[in-house]
């Protein structure tokens, strides 16, 4: 009998135990919910749909308590993606394939993209001792001027913003289109909002970031815009809302929500009438902290040059946010080509397998799951070859092979 009494008391116990792990495991499951959702960005005027998502109140619009943080560098959102300290950010789209390939990180640390949120917009920046040497994508002149400076200099720099980010990549591209040799220059990482105050004090020659920086460089009259990052590719992948893998397991829900948000957001930033509005607010000390001229001259694609070169005038491939779903929709191809230029510039020794982390890293089902929820056109082009604008190497991603081989280094 008393066998039977302490058996009953013990299976009694397990039963309590059990039924509090299970509260308790709820309660967090409840609270994390609850939790406002952490977002980063960095000073950049493609930092908008997060921004004006926020100042729209559209993330309370969809039911999400939303935290919007200015953060210092692409290394510090990378470093708060992974922990969890951030849920998410504005983001390079090719951060997440940068760090799970060691390039840019710990090897094989997940980071999720969820969705674009931008076309063109960056641009490579000339320090004023290129002036009336190489003009405005005077690509044939960059080479020997280049070579000049090294051989009375020593040493030529560039600046970019992340190993294997967009930025570094757009740089690689242009020196290779341009026939500069990569070994013999200096190629240094510098945060989007420092880039201005390094040229000025003369740690380098030129560099690749997002505006308003290469505008405020003009404006300051310390460089001038050499080549707009949409002349080397029109309507190139820039920014993404990239997510920590955890939030994106586990919060489903508010993430789906996030998107619908910044979504809404992209939409009404490729209003053009919505753009001066958009320049004003996120101009503004707690957000980019930049003049909104600078901004909102750019962001309608008018570019004064500096360097007496007068304004350059786009007029259908200035940043875009959402052209009727096709910034939005996160392209396996794009992710496919980014790795590729990672073997291209030494970066790899061997070729990863593409496809297979394009498969883990881009949330591709879910984007259209939000995009069909919004009535946004999903586009059909995924996968499918092409090439840029200014060098004209076809990349099919079925076959990164074949176009390494035939890519200039």
């Amino acid at each position: 009998m008393k066998n039977i009494q302490i058996n009953t008391i013990e299976v009694f116990k397990r039963i309590i135990l059990t039924l509090i792990l299970v509260l308790a495991v709820s309660f967090t499951e409840v609270t994390a919910q609850n939790d406002p959702v952490k977002l980063g960005f960095i000073p950049l005027t493609d930092c908008s749909p997060i921004v004006m998502a926020k100042e729209l109140g559209l993330f309370k619009k969809y039911g999400v308590e939303v935290v919007v943080t200015k953060e210092s560098s692409w290394a510090n959102v990378r470093d708060k993606i992974l922990t969890g300290e951030l849920d998410g950010a504005h983001c390079l789209y090719t951060m997440p394939f940068s760090v799970y390939t060691g390039v840019g990180g710990k090897a094989g640390s997940e980071m999720k993209i969820a969705m674009m949120l931008n076309v063109n917009g960056q641009a490579i920046t000339l320090s004023n001792d290129f002036c009336g040497k190489v003009g405005f994508k005077q690509m044939n002149k960059i080479a020997p001027v280049v070579a000049a400076k090294l051989k009375a200099e020593k040493e030529v720099t560039f600046a970019m913003t992340f190993p294997g980010g967009t930025h570094d990549l757009w740089l690689r591209n242009w020196m290779a289109i341009a026939g500069v040799n990569q070994k013999t220059s200096k190629i240094i990482t510098i945060p989007p909002p420092q880039m201005v105050a390094n040229m000025k004090v003369g740690n380098m020659d030129g560099y690749c970031v997002g505006e308003p920086w290469g505008g405020v460089a003009v404006k300051q009259g310390i460089g001038f815009t050499q080549v707009a990052s949409q002349d080397i590719w029109k309507d190139h992948p820039e920014k993404a809302l990239v997510v920590n893998k955890e939030f994106s397991e586990k919060r489903r829900t508010d993430l789906v929500k996030v998107m619908k948000a910044v979504l809404e957001a992209c939409i009404w930033l490729d209003n053009p009438a919505n753009r001066k509005k958009a320049a004003a607010i996120i101009g503004k000390a707690p957000y980019v902290n930049a003049p909104a001229d600078v901004i909102e001259n750019r962001l309608m694609g008018n570019y004064d040059l500096g360097c007496n070169q007068g304004t350059e005038v786009y007029t259908k491939d200035y940043m875009l946010f959402y052209k009727s779903g096709l910034v939005n929709y996160p392209r396996k191809s794009y992710a496919i080509w980014a790795m590729a230029q990672y073997v291209r510039f030494g970066y790899l020794k061997e070729a990863p397998n593409y496809k297979a982390i394009a498969d883990k890293l881009i949330l591709q089902d879910l984007y259209e799951e939000v995009a069909k929820s919004l009535k946004v056109k999903v586009p059909n082009d995924d996968m499918k070859p092409f090439s840029l604008t200014m060098d004209k190497t076809v990349f099919d991603p079925s076959n990164p092979e074949a176009y390494l081989k035939a890519a200039k280094k």
